[in-house]
């Protein structure tokens, strides 16, 4: 299993696409910058058969610190989620 970074996602849809190296990783910040945008609105975004991107809010909650053992609160936060389609949940099986 190999991790497929950034510059080997653009090398691969350049492949699929014969579209220029440069339109393609443009592309693909512009999507990233979009998709960011929106959660930080607290929008959702929804690629039909892919997936979708939200925001969830996490309860504060308390934790231990493992050097010391001591217990700490760990504040709430908003963070983002992803959720496959069910095309890519199939495509995965």
């Amino acid at each position: 299993m190999t991790n497929v970074n950034k510059d080997a996602l653009v090398h691969a849809v350049c492949a699929k696409t014969d579209l220029s190296k440069k339109d393609v990783e443009a592309t693909i910040e512009a999507m990233v910058d979009v998709v960011t945008d929106e959660l930080r609105k607290g929008n959702k975004v929804t690629l039909t058969g892919f997936g979708t991107f939200r925001v969830s809010d996490r309860a504060a909650r308390e934790g231990i610190n493992p050097q010391t053992k001591a217990k700490i609160t760990i504040p709430a936060m908003t963070v983002p989620k992803f959720t496959a389609g069910k095309s890519l949940k199939e495509a995965v099986k």
